[in-house]
């Protein structure tokens, strides 16, 4: 497909029967990709691996020693979204790698072929990388539970904890598909991701709140996505906390930046199979 034609692409998706062949497109690629998880879902256990030891390790040690203030939320409480948010971020950064697989073994020639608009491809593969990350926040919720955190366990709060884990891991995994549809090799890809992960966690209000930043490391997680998918999942996650930012602004900032990326992904995709 050339660029020209998927530019006219949105004009035929005015019709509703076009859009719900599109919706349908996407929902089929998000099957295909969950599939996939199913058949190996150890992936998801050793993802888990990583946040849990940060939960039961570093958060037991530091709400012990009170050095990070938090107000009269405990630390552990404090910490519990930001590592959930951590284990999101650290499942669907390196999704992009499974793409370049794929190029490999020649299924993306096989998709690129297939009458599917690239969006649709690129916005299943971000569906089913959100559905990857619900496992892993029940393992982590469970966790919490069994710590004595101060859940928030309405129906509400629960549902908002899912839609921020999916669109947290969706635009994460979208992000992932624009770095591998650039770099195109598996050595490359390990290196960038690993150069991204730690700066993004780090810059955020995961395990430590914003007052106590430095203003030159304040004004980075301003901008920091990861920021307010934490905020977002701290006042779903815990009972009594509020948004920093609000709700609105929380959900807002990582759907943006999901639609630009996956406008981006949609006309490099193309390209990776080159």
């Amino acid at each position: 497909m050339t660029s020209a034609g998927f530019a006219a692409r949105p004009a035929a998706w005015a019709s509703p029967r076009a859009l719900a062949g599109f919706v349908a497109q996407t929902l089929a690629v998000a099957e295909m990709e969950v599939r996939k998880l199913l058949r190996d879902p150890t992936e998801l256990v050793s993802r888990a691996v990583q946040p849990v030891l940060w939960l039961i390790v570093f958060g037991q040690v530091f709400t012990r020693t009170h050095a990070i203030p938090t107000g009269t939320m405990s630390y552990l409480d404090f910490m519990a979204p930001g590592v959930l948010a951590q284990g999101v971020l650290f499942t669907a950064i390196f999704y992009g790698i499974a793409v370049i697989w794929e190029r490999d073994l020649g299924i993306i020639h096989k998709l690129l072929a297939s009458p599917a608009p690239r969006a649709s491809l690129v916005l299943g593969k971000a569906l089913a990388a959100g559905a990857r990350g619900l496992p892993q926040a029940a393992i982590i919720y469970l966790l919490a539970a069994v710590l004595g955190l101060s859940l928030n366990l309405r129906a509400e709060a629960l549902l908002g904890l899912v839609a921020f884990v999916v669109l947290g891991s969706a635009t994460f995994a979208t992000f992932s598909l624009v770095v591998a549809c650039a770099v195109k090799t598996r050595e490359r890809f390990m290196g960038i991701g690993q150069l991204l992960t730690m700066p993004l966690f780090f810059a955020s209000n995961a395990i430590y709140p914003l007052e106590i930043m430095p203003p030159w490391l304040r004004a980075v997680a301003r901008v920091n996505p990861l920021t307010y998918l934490v905020d977002g999942l701290r006042a779903t996650m815990i009972h009594g906390a509020t948004s920093r930012f609000g709700l609105g602004t929380d959900i807002a900032v990582p759907a943006l930046l999901l639609a630009l990326l996956a406008a981006m992904a949609a006309r490099l995709y193309p390209g990776l199979a080159r």
